[in-house]
């Protein structure tokens, strides 16, 4: 037989979300008639907008002639879609992108996921706490941990406790770090950063010589005035930060899958001998080695989204969401709950009653109240005693589901 990669057996349990699907399915099977409301798993329910939907119909057809026919394509993604990013996501907030510094994906989870392949073995990792698994569970597989310890922490990855007491802001390691994955709209908290703490975080790589990873695909539903959308909004970030955005949430393309990641010409990494070498370069030799490129079809779908017409319909969808939010951040304060975010972000971020266990809680909200959240702890130790509750549900399901859950 052949011997396996055992840094997979490093990994606690079941991936987060298969998890909650289990327990979910256990109950349905135990009780058929519930009707369950699941307010968990950050997935759309609104329909694709009508521009998008167009955009499909016609490539589609356009790739059944022979001279709109397109097969494989650039893996970096096709110019009009480069270009659209470009001068409709930057250009407004004073960015200026080469299409070349820009790269078309198949999804933020992915990309997220990916870069780390391009970086050293022993680089060292800091990470936000509570934080998206994905983070995490990836660099496990890498073999750049130890072992789960009891509180659930990795050997060898530096953790930067997300907690009330600092506002969800992490502080800066005391251990350098190689690479610092930062998401703002935070995932799973809901809170934002300020373009001060953004400036710091720039000046804190600078000094350090570490990349930050920058996870921004929910700049989309940031609602305040002053708020960051890009890292890259910073002075000098370009020599220091990547940045991931994605389609899915922006614009429902979570069953269509479209995404981007950003690198800068003036990222730099360094080999053992110190000589620097182009990060946008290496990342461009791992995307057109193991990925073919976003279809035709699909990019043409995303390119929909910046016309007038298809901006008017987005930010239609993504006020629909963000009014779900009010409703489940009032309508959870009421009740007498402890809320974070919904402001800026899809997510709200709410404190366990009674000192109950992010998966008790989990599971008196299913016995009980038939609605689905997920457990902080899933998102990291520092997000136990926490809850979280996604905005992407239909509003009568929202409505209902607070009822439910005011009612215990």
């Amino acid at each position: 037989m052949a011997n396996i990669n055992e840094n997979y057996l490093k990994l606690k349990a079941g991936y987060l979300f298969p998890e909650i699907g289990r327990r979910v399915k256990v109950y349905s099977e135990k009780n058929p008639s519930a009707k369950i409301i699941r307010l968990g798993i950050g997935d759309v329910t609104l329909p694709l907008a009508p521009s998008v939907v167009d955009a499909l119909v016609t490539s589609s057809k356009e790739m059944g002639t022979l001279e709109g026919f397109h097969g494989y394509g650039p893996e970096q993604g096709y110019s009009f879609l480069l270009k659209a990013i470009a001068d409709n996501d930057y250009a407004p907030l004073g960015v200026k992108l080469d299409e070349s510094e820009i790269f078309v994906s198949d999804g933020s989870k992915c990309d997220c996921g990916n870069i780390q392949e391009i970086f050293s073995q022993d680089a060292k990792i800091a990470i936000g706490d509570p934080v998206y698994p994905v983070y995490v569970d990836t660099n496990v597989m890498a073999g750049r941990t130890g072992e789960a310890g009891p509180d659930g922490r990795y050997a060898n990855l530096i953790y930067m406790p997300s907690t009330k007491e600092n506002g969800f802001q992490p502080d800066f390691p005391k251990e350098r770090p190689d690479l610092i994955y930062l998401c703002f709209p935070n995932n799973p908290t809901g809170t934002v950063a300020s373009k001060e703490s953004l400036k710091a975080w720039v000046e804190y790589a600078k000094k350090n010589n570490s990349i930050i990873l920058y996870d921004s695909a929910y700049e989309a539903f940031i609602s305040e005035p002053g708020v960051p959308r890009s890292i890259y909004e910073v002075e000098g970030a370009r020599e220091v930060a990547i940045e991931f955005r994605s389609f899915s949430k922006t614009a429902g393309f979570t069953g269509l899958r479209c995404a981007y990641i950003v690198i800068p010409k003036e990222l730099k990494g360094k080999t053992k001998d110190g000589q620097e070498v182009s990060i946008g370069q290496l990342w461009s030799r791992r995307h057109t080695t193991k990925f073919n490129g976003v279809s035709y079809v699909t990019q043409k779908a995303a390119e929909a989204i910046y016309s007038p017409q298809g901006k008017k319909e987005i930010r239609a969808s993504i006020d629909t969401y963000m009014s779900n939010a009010k409703l489940i951040r009032e309508g959870l304060i009421k009740a007498g709950y402890e809320v974070f975010g919904g402001v800026n972000a899809p997510y709200i971020w709410l404190k366990t009653p009674n000192n109950l266990s992010s998966w008790d809680f989990f599971d008196q909200l299913l016995d009980k109240a038939q609605v689905v959240g997920t457990p902080g702890s899933g998102f990291g130790p520092a997000g136990e005693g926490y809850f979280r509750l996604s905005a992407f549900g239909k509003k009568d399901d929202v409505i209902e589901a607070i009822r439910r859950i005011s009612a215990l």
